[in-house]
């Protein structure tokens, strides 16, 4: 019997691990395990007030606080009977492009590109490819400079809340965000260039289904109303349950999502599949180029997706400050003080729901479905077709084929790590 053993990883949320069970040559089993203990976030908002609320769900990820706080304050915004106008919503699109910026090249740059390239990590890959990973870098510390400036910090912001924000970005720092928008754009085009001469492995290649949000406006973007499944079923997002329906698995602490029985992914590549045909200037033109029949079978594609993001974010954030400039900014008061309503945006790492009940200006009813919960058992399926197709070819070695399988969906774990290695046992 041969194991591929995860030992306890670093995530963002705590730790995790994954084991793949192989006797006489063929694949038994295959596990992710979430070692952590539940941290009860639900049940720590009953009995907040939404304001509160929104500070706390907020600390669920250092990563991708923009994302929970934008899911938090939509869905408490509609059991309070809250509509923001239009700069509201334009400054909130501009902190969730800077998370996306952020974290998409987080990703790509310096955890997925070093496997695929040939190299240990980012440090060794600058050996040949140092103007790649510095404007990686760039890209990032841009990112974190657009939710310093809109969001409050670059982690655990406080300036948006429910109805509007406590700041509002001067004209001066706007004007330098759309100035370095456009400066950045040919970064980011280099790093789209260089994954064109990769050879993609196909080791892993299957069918899945893919979720998304479907912004109502035709365009493509991070929040909607209405959820998108690629075999032609939409969804509003008030049933979100009838997509996900989570369950416990005996050996982890993580939840797991099927939909209609079946693994599914969110995501960048997700998102690609079913809104690409939105995209618009320099980004389609690589969408257009670049996609092909395979990115609907390998998960690998989820980095170049997550390249296109940034370039379609860089782009469009200078019409987003131009429109921002031209509105009057006001706060908007609640209407009532009870009712439900559910908050999904599209994290970096796929759809987020968070899902409310309030009554009498108290929190009564809170649920929160994170991208990674969802991605578990597509991670899963991918790996043991890995496992399957690699143990045909005899190959000699698991560990790093598993490990890109892995970090393909950009799971919150620190995946600069090793995540697996082999234990033969007689």
């Amino acid at each position: 019997m041969k194991k591929v053993m995860v030992e306890p990883i670093a995530r963002v949320e705590g730790h995790g691990g994954i084991e793949v069970v192989i006797e006489e040559n063929k694949v038994k089993e295959v596990k992710i395990d979430i070692y952590e203990g539940p941290r009860l976030i639900e049940q720590l908002v009953i009995g907040k007030t939404p304001d509160e609320d929104v500070s706390i769900t907020s600390r669920i990820c250092a990563i991708c606080f923009v994302s929970h706080r934008l899911a938090a304050i939509t869905g408490l915004e509609k059991c309070l009977g809250i509509k923001v106008p239009e700069k509201t919503k334009l400054l909130r699109r501009l902190a969730h492009y800077g998370e996306i910026i952020e974290s998409n090249s987080l990703h790509y740059y310096l955890l997925a590109l070093p496997d695929l390239v040939g190299y240990p990590d980012a440090i060794k890959m600058t050996e040949k490819y140092g103007a790649e990973v510095k404007g990686g870098l760039e890209l990032k510390k841009f990112g974190n400079r657009i939710m310093e400036i809109v969001a409050g910090r670059r982690i655990h912001g406080e300036n948006m809340r429910i109805g509007g924000f406590g700041k509002v970005p001067s004209s001066e720092e706007l004007l330098w965000i759309k100035k370095r928008a456009i400066e950045l754009i040919p970064e980011i085009e280099r790093g789209i260039d260089l994954w064109t001469t990769i050879n993609i492995p196909d080791y892993m290649e299957d069918d899945t289904i893919f979720v998304s949000l479907l912004p109502e406006d035709g365009r493509y973007g991070f929040t909607a109303d209405t959820l998108k499944i690629s075999d032609g079923t939409t969804l509003d997002v008030e049933e979100y349950k009838e997509l996900t329906n989570e369950r416990v698995v005996p050996h982890s602490f993580g939840k797991r999502c099927r939909y209609k029985g079946k693994p599914y992914s969110v995501g960048a590549l997700a998102r690609i599949i079913n809104q690409g045909d939105r995209l618009t200037g320099l980004a389609k033109e690589y969408f257009n180029k670049l996609y092909s029949d395979r990115w609907k079978r390998n998960p690998l594609y989820n980095n170049i997706a997550q390249a296109i993001e940034i370039l379609y974010c860089l782009e469009n954030i200078p019409s987003i400050v131009d429109r921002i400039m031209k509105f009057e900014y006001k706060d908007t008061p609640p209407e009532f003080n009870s009712g439900r309503g559910t908050g999904a945006v599209e994290a970096p790492r796929g759809t987020l729901f968070h899902s409310y009940e309030v009554k009498d200006g108290k929190v009564t009813y809170a649920d929160f479905i994170a991208p990674t919960t969802q991605n578990y058992e597509d991670i899963e399926k991918y790996m043991r077709k890995a496992a399957e197709n690699l143990l045909k070819e005899n190959a000699k070695e698991l560990e790093l084929p598993l490990e890109i399988v892995v970090r393909a969906f950009d799971p919150c774990i620190s995946c600069s790590a090793h995540l697996v290695k082999v234990k033969r046992k007689s």
